[in-house]
């Protein structure tokens, strides 16, 4: 399993108006199995830097590694061979709607040359892990919205990745619904190892899944501070309650309102 180390980070968009600086001198290490939550104000470069470590985009300076090999090339291209071992989930499923369930979760499967049967095998075994049941021939317009988001996590692990990259995948499920998949989140987490960073808005859930919390300054987004988590796992909702808990939320809190307005 590969940890991942970021150094000297930037990144700078040439738009319209100019330059816009959206990371500056970002330097992180993150260990194998670790969970590592990035919070920080709207417009402060976590989705940039997460797209960086998944190579969606290059880095404008600086360097990505993942399990000690550089995620590019020396001319700047991706290296598809080390990012093969990376799973990505966005706030929107991204599910193609002319596909069932099943051939959404298989799909990186297809595309790695896996043989349908083995696919077909592997996307049953997910949608039953993942609380699809009765569901694999459906199609998204079909489903709820927390059931596309169990799809589309169940098609980011469908490879057992190494490193699974995460941007608020559960921002705009109701309460409740979001709870349930934080929890199972954790249980995929403690029982697959894989190194997890976590885009997230929402102080408690930061707290509650990550071992480490990152924050990121406003723009441009530095490493303004890395907070410890001190809870044991498993960790069930009813942590929310514990002093520690608390500490750790309010600790947070202070921290992102001394680094002032965007």
């Amino acid at each position: 399993m590969a940890g991942l180390r970021v150094t000297a980070v930037d990144k700078v968009f040439d738009t319209r108006r100019g330059r816009v600086e959206a990371l500056r001198g970002v330097d992180l290490s993150i260990g194998r199995g670790e969970f590592v939550a990035v919070l920080g104000r709207s417009g402060c470069g976590k989705t940039t830097l997460l797209r960086i470590l998944g190579g969606l985009l290059a880095p404008t300076r600086g360097t990505v590694e993942a399990g000690g090999r550089s995620i590019r090339r020396p001319d700047g291209t991706r290296d598809d061979r080390v990012l093969s071992d990376v799973g990505m989930v966005f706030q929107d499923p991204n599910l193609f709607p002319w596909y069932t369930v099943a051939d959404n979760v298989a799909l990186p499967l297809k595309l790695r040359g896996v043989g349908r049967l083995e696919r077909r095998k592997r996307a049953e075994e997910l949608c039953e892990r993942f609380g699809l049941r009765g569901f694999a021939a459906a199609y998204p317009r079909e489903l709820s919205g927390g059931m596309r988001q169990r799809a589309a996590l169940a098609r980011a692990v469908s490879c057992d990745p190494s490193v699974l990259l995460m941007d608020e995948p559960f921002g705009a499920l109701d309460a409740v619904t979001r709870d349930r998949m934080d929890l199972e989140l954790q249980e995929l987490h403690d029982a697959a190892g894989a190194t997890t960073v976590f885009v997230t808005h929402s102080i408690p859930e930061a707290v509650l899944l990550a071992d480490r919390v990152v924050l990121l300054t406003a723009r441009p987004g530095r490493v303004r501070s890395i907070v410890e988590v001190p809870l044991a796992r498993p960790r069930s909702i009813e942590v929310e309650t514990t002093a520690e808990f608390g500490n750790a939320v309010r600790t947070l809190r202070r921290l992102l309102d001394e680094d002032g307005p965007r």
